[in-house]
């Protein structure tokens, strides 16, 4: 696709992503003279309905959330703009890794890295409540180290101010690992949403892997019924007992038995840690993934001659691939689907966008599978663990392998049916409600969205309620007209 060469006063230098919305420039301010992001959403999606409206209103409530923010914990924004094309955010410009590349490459932290960590993460998130800002999908991959140690919260689309009305009860946004059980209930939320994603972080920090796992529908039921392990007795866990109690604190069902504030988050990791932790994560942990000189770049456009921005002028312009083999795309859909189902082509097709090459493009991708041996199995990697229902059995699988279509709960996901009406549905959702209560709205609305298939639709619906309550659904599911 071409680039502009300006948005703005903004001068466009390189791109660094692209995603379904738009794509995200690096850029040069000449009348200060920094670089910055633009991060973009294109035109079409401002107009045309409800959805692509939405879209817009999100994409300016960030800028607008984040910009009241101004912490070193944070990304910094600093413009809004529309130039009639599309509108874009310019904000600061972040060398560094995602906390999710760390941890999808097992990177090992130190207790005294752990404590940091969270330290940061509180610190920034309390900057941010105060300002009546709250994040609402805190995760690894939102969290950017740079190569100081130092850790910046980034991308406040879904979040909500004081003054929003994007809002509202009922509904259901963020990422399902990370999600509180009244966001997946669609409860009114306040900050404890992000204390309870911050306990999720630290608890992978220390386990080496999330509380729940299981497929999105699984996932539901698990957040809000059952009780998560202390990280340190998780199968594998590299570190001992002196986080639990924070953590499970920090993921407490009723948001009235969490920390109370994300200060309070932080005064128990320090005395959990019995002294004050280090200020930035070791150097020897930030290296363990060699720092890039730009954050995920993936094209490189010519600077204009006179921006001043220390690149060479006369070197060769470097681009990197654009586009994707569709057959090498299809073997990694295929080996991702083992682990996620018929969400797999979703996630592909995105991170496809934003990758320049197989091993960003499945480091990625393995940070949606919650299962660690799935994980492993994923991305060719040997695995040890036992009992995981990974299928794997310790050995080494071919990361790209081609596979027979993916199965869900013994459906292919190649299956030729009609889609289900919303008719079935409700029906559907008032079977589910038997063993879930209110929660069946969440699940098969969620479910529906992947597909609308009757038999994988069924079977996403069934690993949402205990194995042994599974037959008996699926065979009254079977019986719905």
């Amino acid at each position: 696709m071409s680039h502009p060469e300006r948005l703005g006063k903004y001068q466009i230098t390189g791109v660094l992503g692209e995603g379904a919305m738009g794509v995200v420039y690096r850029g040069f301010d000449p009348d200060i003279r920094r670089v910055v992001a633009l991060k973009t959403i294109r035109r079409q999606l401002g107009e045309g309905g409800p959805a692509a409206a939405q879209s817009a209103a999100r994409f300016r409530n960030e800028a607008q959330a984040a910009g009241r923010l101004m912490h070193p914990g944070i990304v910094g924004v600093y413009d809004f703009g529309d130039d009639g094309r599309v509108a874009y955010i310019a904000m600061e410009y972040v060398e560094g890794h995602t906390l999710g590349q760390y941890i999808s490459q097992r990177v090992r932290f130190t207790e005294a890295d752990v404590a940091s960590l969270a330290l940061q993460l509180a610190e920034a998130l309390a900057h941010a409540h105060e300002h009546g800002v709250i994040h609402r999908d805190i995760k690894p991959s939102n969290v950017i180290m740079t190569k100081t140690g130092r850790i910046k919260i980034a991308d406040f689309g879904i979040a909500r101010t004081d003054n929003t009305g994007l809002t509202m009860a009922n509904s259901v946004l963020g990422t399902p690992m990370y999600m509180a059980p009244e966001q997946f209930m669609g409860r009114p939320i306040d900050h404890r949403v992000d204390l309870y994603a911050s306990g999720v972080v630290l608890y992978q920090l220390v386990a080496g892997r999330t509380p729940f796992v299981g497929p999105p529908e699984a996932l539901m039921y698990k957040v809000v019924n059952e009780q998560p392990l202390p990280p340190s007795v998780a199968e594998g866990a590299p570190h001992g007992p002196r986080f639990d109690a924070v953590v499970l604190k920090a993921l407490a069902k009723d948001p009235a038995q969490r920390h109370a504030s994300a200060a309070a988050l932080r005064e128990a990791v320090v005395a959990a840690m019995g002294a004050q932790p280090p200020a930035a994560v070791a150097p020897e942990a930030v290296f363990a993934l060699p720092m890039p000189t730009e954050y995920a770049p993936t094209e490189r456009i010519s600077p204009p001659a006179t921006q001043g921005s220390g690149l060479s002028h006369g070197a060769p312009t470097h681009t990197a691939p654009t586009h994707w083999n569709p057959v090498l795309l299809a073997q990694v859909e295929a080996s991702l689907a083992r682990h996620v189902g018929p969400l797999a082509s979703v996630l592909v097709r995105r991170a496809a966008r934003e990758c320049m090459d197989l091993p960003q493009l499945q480091a990625r991708l393995a940070e949606q599978i919650t299962n660690a041996a799935a994980r492993d199995a994923f991305l060719g990697r040997p695995s040890t663990r036992t009992g995981t229902g990974s299928g794997t059995h310790g050995s080494r699988q071919t990361n790209v392998s081609p596979a027979p279509p993916p199965t869900t709960g013994g459906f292919s996901t190649a299956t030729v049916s009609p889609p289900v009406s919303d008719a079935w549905l409700e029906k559907a959702q008032r079977l589910l409600a038997q063993q879930l209560g209110p929660i069946a709205r969440v699940v098969v609305k969620r479910a529906a969205e992947r597909t609308r298939r009757r038999e994988d639709l069924s079977a996403l619906l069934a690993e949402a309620v205990p194995e042994a309550a599974r037959p008996r659904l699926l065979a009254d599911l079977a019986k719905l007209g």
